[in-house]
């Protein structure tokens, strides 16, 4: 593996293609808000503690080399780490978004054991933003949720899902209605649900099985 002579700059460049900032990524490593702004443009401190490298690696989803880790150190086979890829879209995207290999922004790395205890396939699994607020309080504007996109091929269970309705890539509650049909619903009362939907007009991308978010 070619290891970045520089792992201040392959950090800095990490954070400028990922569109993040010093103060969050600090705050994600426990660090005081300038920490990250210091290693990198200070070199203060000379090189990341072992933790903190580790932290960072699993949130780029880069080997820990990449960050300064001796190269005999663990990690640089990701045992363990699934990368799951982080998709250029958001909710209300249209057709042909979440398909494989488009539009891919990133990859996050998270314990594979981890992911199989949610009840997925690490394969199957991938990320969008979320955009918009109909899916409040339960889902924020600008969350980041994981979708099992394994789900679509299982029989429906109640609960919040990415969808496509007329090609419009959308995140909403599905649960069974009578009739065999299927009410599509939004948990914020601002926006419109639709109670009683012929299941033939929704395609059912994956469901959400995780959320995170910037607090």
């Amino acid at each position: 593996m070619m290891v970045n002579s520089d792992p201040r700059a392959e950090l800095e460049r990490l954070v400028q293609a990922h569109g993040d900032d010093f103060a969050s990524l600090s705050r994600l490593v426990g660090r005081n808000p300038a920490y990250i702004q210091q290693y990198i443009r200070r070199g203060s401190p000379r090189q990341l503690p072992e933790r903190e490298r580790s932290i960072l690696a699993r949130y780029y989803g880069v080997a820990p080399q990449l960050l300064g880790a001796p190269e005999d150190a663990g990690g640089g086979k990701r045992g363990g780490l699934q990368l799951v890829p982080r998709l250029a879209v958001g909710a209300s995207a249209g057709a042909g978004a979440l398909a494989e290999g488009e539009a891919l922004a990133g990859r996050v790395g998270f314990d594979e054991a981890w992911l199989r205890k949610l009840g997925v396939e690490p394969r199957n699994v991938s990320m969008i933003r979320v955009e918009g607020d109909s899916m409040q309080p339960v889902l924020n504007d600008g969350d980041d949720i994981m979708v099992d996109k394994g789900a679509a091929l299982r029989p429906l269970r109640d609960g919040i899902h990415v969808i496509r309705i007329d090609g419009v890539l959308m995140v909403k509650r599905l649960a069974r209605a009578p009739g065999g049909r299927l009410s599509v619903l939004s948990d914020n009362p601002a926006y419109p649900s639709w109670p009683d939907h012929d299941p033939a007009g929704v395609q059912v991308v994956g469901r959400v099985v995780w959320v995170g978010r910037c607090l």
